[in-house]
């Protein structure tokens, strides 16, 4: 396939005829990285010191930062992390994480696991960072880099020999990083909303389930019940004499992530593992009884076919006009049962319990209609975080189909 017109063919693929194609070396003043010994100054204040994990997808990440006191002297004889810095993880960086330093700090410095790359023009600091992160065009150099090596790390000479496609202007160049940018603040927003979703629900969660709140119109008192007492735990199972060809969707307990059915794997009885026994109707709740502080629970939603889940679940079926599944299954996420669980679990060697501490469980239980009416408050809660996740992805989709766009200058913003 040619070059279209407009485009050359490059060492990092095809560009457009007025970009450029430079190491990261020439680019730069110098490329270095931090000293050892630093981390026997730690203190509770001084200069920023920025070590491999704060450094990320584009970006610093303070959550972890620390701060030294550096030693008399040794302020002459260590290199200031300036603003527009480029750095890169050289130390144990699998996945190409690079950061450019966006803030004007009063003194930073960084550790040894961390290089540095001062460029001849600082604006385009943002640009390259972009250029070599993950999932952008410039990261495989990275990878590849490490390749063959026990303990993935990067040398300075490696720094300098990266290749980087530049655009003709520095205006150009921050345009693009500035386009990613905005991307960026999307996804992050949509994280914090999320987050704040999570909590509001969780909070509902802790008031609704326990009756500390009720829905409008619901009056009378609760009664704390144990759960085998109001439910059927794993009602079917398939015994010897189930037919070798029978075929079905199994659910594995890997295969489930708090409440969420990531994936399946279809079966056929005679060749299937031999935990998958325990047969699944429309809105049986799955209780992971193997670690179950992972909660690796689910309200399954009855899809088309047959479907067998793992003995590593207890399958709790409730019992119609007596007991709500939704009910049942928010309780799985709530403190009081969670608790019951967390103390089952208090100086076992292997985190399990099995179906009889699940039918054990002591959940305060309303009438039917309220049982139902709580869930259904939980689960609109819960559709509205799983379309803010979706609206997540899309825009990280996009986020990468851009990447590809505008630094291969497929798609030109001047």
């Amino acid at each position: 396939m040619g070059v279209r017109p407009g485009y050359k063919q490059t060492e990092v693929g095809i560009i457009p005829k007025d970009w450029e194609v430079r190491q990261l070396g020439e680019l730069a003043t110098f490329v270095t990285s931090g000293s050892r010994g630093w981390a026997q100054f730690y203190a509770e204040n001084g200069a920023v010191f920025i070590r491999s994990q704060n450094v990320r997808d584009s970006r610093l990440v303070f959550e972890d930062i620390r701060y030294v006191a550096p030693p008399p002297g040794a302020e002459g004889n260590r290199t200031k992390v300036l603003f527009n810095d480029v750095l890169i993880t050289i130390t144990g960086n699998s996945v190409g994480n690079v950061a450019v330093v966006a803030h004007q700090f009063e003194q930073a410095y960084i550790s040894q696991h961390v290089g540095l790359v001062r460029l001849r023009d600082p604006a385009a600091g943002p640009y390259i960072c972009r250029y070599l992160s993950p999932n952008s065009p410039g990261n495989p150099q990275i990878l590849a880099s490490q390749s063959g090596q026990s303990k993935p790390g990067l040398n300075l000479q490696n720094l300098r020999d990266f290749w980087i496609a530049v655009p003709p202007t520095t205006k150009e160049s921050v345009a693009i990083a500035e386009a990613l940018s905005d991307v960026d603040g999307l996804l992050a927003a949509l994280d914090r909303l999320i987050a704040k979703k999570r909590d509001l629900k969780q909070a509902t969660m802790q008031q609704l389930l326990t009756g500390q709140t009720r829905l409008p119109g619901f009056h009378g008192a609760w009664e704390v019940k144990r759960l085998g007492d109001v439910v059927d735990t794993d009602p079917e199972n398939l015994g010897s004499d189930t037919p070798t060809n029978f075929s079905f969707n199994y659910i594995a307990l890997e295969d489930v992530d708090h409440g969420f059915l990531q994936s399946y794997s279809e079966q056929v009885f005679a060749n299937a593992p031999s935990r998958a026994r325990r047969k699944l109707r429309t809105n049986d709740v799955l209780v992971s009884t193997v670690r179950p502080n992972l909660q690796s629970h689910l309200l399954f939603n009855g899809k088309m076919g047959d479907w067998v889940c793992s003995t590593g679940f207890c399958v709790v079926r409730c019992r119609a006009g007596v007991t709500s599944p939704g009910f049942v299954f928010f309780h799985l996420f709530a403190e009081l049962v969670s608790g019951q669980i967390e103390t089952l679990l208090t100086g076992s060697n292997y985190p399990a319990i099995n179906s009889g501490d699940v039918r054990n469980l002591q959940i305060p239980f309303p009438d039917f209609v309220e049982q139902t009416a709580i869930a259904e408050v939980l689960s609109d809660m819960d559709a509205e975080l799983a379309a803010l996740a979706q609206r997540r992805e899309k825009t990280r989709l996009l986020k990468q189909a851009m990447m590809q766009e505008l630094l291969t200058g497929r798609t030109r913003l001047i």
